[in-house]
């Protein structure tokens, strides 16, 4: 198996795109999209990265950010993707879903369930015009997807903060 590689602290922007298990639509309800969101913040209060733009989508999410302080971006990830995913689980476990046959999995000896796929893929934006052009794709990703009709309606991404809309979340 092809294993991805990942540099840390290259002091670029980065693109990165982590994607929910076995490529699930798990993002289906507003609740859920506001948890993650609420780790985002979280995440990005304790580890002080700058956030370019991002997008939540039914079943994976992108971000554009720039680490800083010699923080390591799979350390920034591991504990986004950790910290969503038990919240999210506890609350689904709390409505009693059925999901949960489809999320199980054994890690270490133990049966789990599983929101996010193990692994994430990052790019690095070596040039602004690379972190512009990523910063548009997070942006058009609901339009492409045929989600929305308008960039502006999809209010789950960095758009509506870069056009002075409403925002769930500010961008640096």
């Amino acid at each position: 198996m092809h294993k991805q590689k990942h540099f840390e602290n290259t002091g670029t922007v980065r693109f990165v795109t982590f994607s929910c298990y076995h490529n699930y639509n798990l993002f289906k309800t507003d609740k859920v999209k506001q948890i993650f969101i609420k780790h985002l913040k979280r995440v990005r209060e304790k580890y002080k990265f700058k956030l370019y733009g991002f997008v939540i989508m039914p079943n994976h999410v992108h971000i554009v950010l720039l680490p800083i302080n010699n923080v390591r971006l799979s350390q920034i990830i591991g504990e986004l993707k950790s910290l969503s995913a038990r919240e999210i689980i506890e609350y689904w476990t709390l409505l009693d879903l059925n999901i949960f046959e489809k999320l199980k999995v054994n890690r270490s000896g133990k049966q789990k369930f599983a929101f996010w796929q193990r692994k994430y893929y990052d790019y690095n934006c070596r040039t602004k015009e690379i972190t512009l052009n990523k910063i548009m794709y997070c942006h058009n990703n609901p339009v492409v997807k045929g989600l929305v009709e308008n960039l502006e309606d999809w209010e789950w991404s960095s758009y509506r903060w870069y056009y002075g809309l409403e925002s769930v979340l500010e961008m640096d």
